[in-house]
């Protein structure tokens, strides 16, 4: 582990709660908040204060849910010190995958949509950073512009430091679910926009995805929009332009990065049609490489846990068969 990784890891140590239980007699969360199996490698976004951070103190915040059948759900807000965990796999192919999970912009999943992913594309040889990004309505400064800042950051930052992770900076990904779906497709679409002043070498540097993927994504801020994704991003009552500017089906441009989509029909919390089809029709029209899936059932928020006997448990196979027709291949 590097020095700004030891750092980071310190940092987040230090600002996590001291006491949080687990529940029905399942294996408990540490009272740091980490679980068995979670990465301890944590780089930190920024040398200093974030863009628009001043005068900010958060402590975060963890909460855990544990399911019937002992699988932690754990979520986290207050984020004060954005970065990412490194998840190593053994022998790494040389891909690299930028993990966003969702939780309506209000928290973020550590989970679900976030720990589960990475442990299973390490499996398969692919250097997974699960990021943990700045959430809009926690006093920041251009809060709506907060997570897009945290997320082109990541992805400099990994294609700068590519070779002491094993990846070719080449061939790097980004996953998001839910709200982290909407974080992706602005990722996707406005990777080369100025979001913040440069601050090192890093911000030379790209950060457009080889490829990526939005998982039953918030995508639309008008009509049809998950409302709690849209109070958070863009406050009470937003304006017009800001509705528009950030409804993404609108601004999917030829230059924007090759998405695969997955959804459930039956998703009754981001609905399919205003959302991910719609952006899926954007990039047709676009002609924008792109794919899209939507299964029978599954529920919004199935991830990886929740597709278990069912045919959306084929959504990694078919992304990783997709993407490699797009060079993101070990």
């Amino acid at each position: 582990m590097d020095r700004r990784a030891a750092i980071g890891l310190g940092v987040m140590t230090a600002l996590l709660p001291r006491t949080v239980l687990a529940q029905n007699g399942t294996v408990a969360m540490r009272a740091d908040g980490y679980l068995p199996g979670d990465s301890t490698e944590f780089v930190r976004l920024w040398p200093g204060t974030p863009p628009g951070g001043e005068g900010i103190n958060l402590t975060l915040k963890v909460t855990d849910t544990v399911q019937p059948d002992g699988f932690h759900v754990r979520a986290i807000s207050q984020i004060q010190t954005p970065g990412f965990f490194v998840y190593r796999p053994v022998t790494p192919n040389g891909l690299g995958l930028l993990i966003i999970p969702g939780g309506g912009y209000a928290a973020e999943g550590m989970d679900r949509g976030g720990r589960e992913i990475a442990q299973h594309f390490a499996g398969l040889g692919i250097t997974c950073f699960v990021l943990r990004y700045r959430l809009p309505g926690e006093g920041w400064q251009n809060r709506s512009e907060v997570p897009l800042q945290d997320a082109q950051r990541a992805m400099r930052l990994i294609r700068h430091n590519a070779a002491s992770y094993g990846v070719d900076p080449l061939r790097l990904a980004a996953i998001g679910f839910s709200a982290g779906g909407h974080l992706s497709a602005m990722l996707a679409i406005r990777h080369a926009d100025q979001t913040y002043p440069p601050v090192d070498a890093a911000d030379a540097l790209s950060a457009r995805p080889l490829v990526a993927v939005h998982m039953y994504p918030v995508i639309t801020m008008g009509d049809g929009a998950h409302q709690g994704s849209r109070d958070k991003l863009l406050g009470d009552n937003p304006s017009a332009d800001a509705v528009a500017r950030y409804s993404l089906e609108k601004h999917v441009t030829a230059d924007t990065a090759p998405s695969f989509i997955a959804l459930p029909a039956d998703d009754e919390i981001v609905l399919p049609f205003d959302n991910g089809i719609a952006f899926f029709e954007a990039l047709q029209v676009a002609k924008v490489p792109s794919q899209l899936h939507v299964f029978q059932d599954g529920g919004h928020g199935f991830s990886l846990h929740w597709t278990i006997g069912k045919p959306a448990a084929a959504w990694p196979s078919l992304f990783l068969t997709w993407a490699a027709s797009h060079g993101f291949t070990g």
